[in-house]
């Protein structure tokens, strides 16, 4: 698990780009992941478009849940552009598209979320909208 930022709306900056860290397809969590969710996947085509996800999802999680208040609002735009074979380790990052304030305690960020492979090619995307609280 990473280290909370413990920033605020006003820490953030249009064009800043945070690391969200990186997690490998792991073979047993995909054989099980598609055992209990996709019956009939063959795990020789790599991780399916939900267990992409559910990885992306826990890395954001995990880098987010520091930011001061801050409330997922809306997840939209997801991209699935490839399925990582097991052992293939995937990076991910926010970047900042976005600020508008909403009132004195808050704001709204959104920010394009991307999941990298080793070689740097995209294999998930997604826009997100987020609260966070302002100082």
């Amino acid at each position: 698990m990473t280290e909370p930022l413990h920033i605020h709306f006003e820490d953030l900056e249009i064009g800043q780009v945070i690391p969200l860290g990186a997690c490998a397809v792991d073979a047993a969590a995909l054989d099980l992941f598609a055992e209990r969710f996709l019956p009939g996947w063959d795990v020789a085509y790599g991780a399916p478009e939900a267990m992409v996800y559910a990885l992306w999802s826990r890395l954001a999680a995990d880098r987010t849940s520091g930011w001061a208040g801050a409330k997922t609002l809306a997840v939209d735009g997801l991209r699935f552009l490839r399925s990582p074979p097991a052992g293939e380790l995937l990076r991910g990052r926010l970047t900042i598209m976005g600020k508008d304030p909403v009132g004195d305690e808050k704001g709204v960020v959104i920010a394009q979320q991307d999941l990298l492979d080793e070689a740097g090619r995209l294999v998930f995307s997604c826009l997100t909208r987020a609260l966070v609280a302002r100082r």
